[in-house]
């Protein structure tokens, strides 16, 4: 399961944007043997489903099954399935959902505002077809306002623990936080405890690899609220040097969404270490406020 916009070309035709992921993959695979893809588009189902299908793995790991043990856990029972008339298994509890396949043509997709509140690039993308739709009686139909809080918070609140993940594993880590100014998905607030003169740094380089599409990680002590970019900007104001905390990493993989990448999608990419040095006398970097 997965996210995909789709612009409406006809009656029964989208075009349908695949980030290199699993989805792209398994197209690719059959278009190179001559196939379709058979799929399902889902709208508005359970909200654990909507979570785990925002969610993406290294491992191929289908994602109807982290859905299913959510829904277990928040609501102590099984999520129901249906099998639409193409084979592909779908949740029971949505709202609308079609069947088809994604077809061996492309077409122009787009433009689009995305994440960033920009417009996106018009691309070649897959010709999706639909063979039929059924849906709940007096159904709602779930439309996310591209760049608005919704979308910013499905795309963003996932990497939030990837993130943490990949701090826990250097540094204690205790909170992550993707912020609205870095469109909750290229920017992030880390908040760590220290206990290595070096934590920050270390917190920076496994922040960035946890989330790939980041663009830049500000690491902040425990006292601070990352949520408040007032706190954060005081904590660098007050606790960052440029010239001894700052990483700049070169030619990285960049996000498609960043508006400012290079031509062949690179990107550079920064981290602040915002946190107190390590062997300082702390009373005098405290808040009285």
């Amino acid at each position: 399961m997965s996210f995909h916009r789709q612009f409406l070309r006809d009656k029964n035709h989208t075009v349908v944007r695949l980030v290199p992921r699993h989805l792209r993959t398994m197209m690719s695979t059959a278009r190179a043997n001559g196939d379709t893809v058979d799929i399902a588009v889902v709208n508005a189902p359970d909200p654990v489903v909507l979570l785990a299908a925002a969610m993406s793995f290294d491992e191929n790991i289908d994602e109807l099954t982290i859905a299913a043990a959510l829904h277990e856990k928040l609501y102590d029972k099984p999520l129901r399935l249906t099998q639409l008339p193409n084979g592909v298994e779908v949740p029971a509890s949505a709202e609308y959902v079609f069947w088809g396949k994604i077809t061996l043509e492309n077409d122009d997709e787009g433009p689009y505002v995305d994440i960033t509140g920009t417009v996106d690039d018009v691309r070649q993308e897959p010709v999706l077809e639909f063979d039929g739709l059924v849906h709940r009686d007096d159904p709602i139909f779930h439309a996310l306002i591209p760049g608005e809080a919704e979308h910013k918070t499905l795309m963003g609140l996932p990497r939030s623990p990837t993130i943490k993940d990949a701090v826990s594993k250097v540094c204690e880590c205790l909170d992550v936080h993707m912020t609205e100014g870095g469109c909750g998905w290229l920017a992030a607030v880390v908040k760590i405890r220290k206990k290595h003169h070096d934590d920050g740094i270390k917190a920076i380089e496994a922040a960035l690899a946890g989330h790939k599409s980041m663009k830049m990680v500000t690491i902040v002590d425990e006292d601070i609220d990352i949520a408040d970019p007032v706190r954060v900007e005081w904590a660098m104001v007050t606790r960052w040097q440029p010239d001894k905390d700052t990483i700049i990493l070169s030619n990285q993989k960049g996000s498609s969404l960043d508006p400012s990448r290079n031509p062949d999608g690179t990107t550079s990419k920064v981290g602040f270490d915002a946190t107190i040095s390590f062997d300082a006398d702390k009373s005098g970097f405290m808040s009285v406020q």
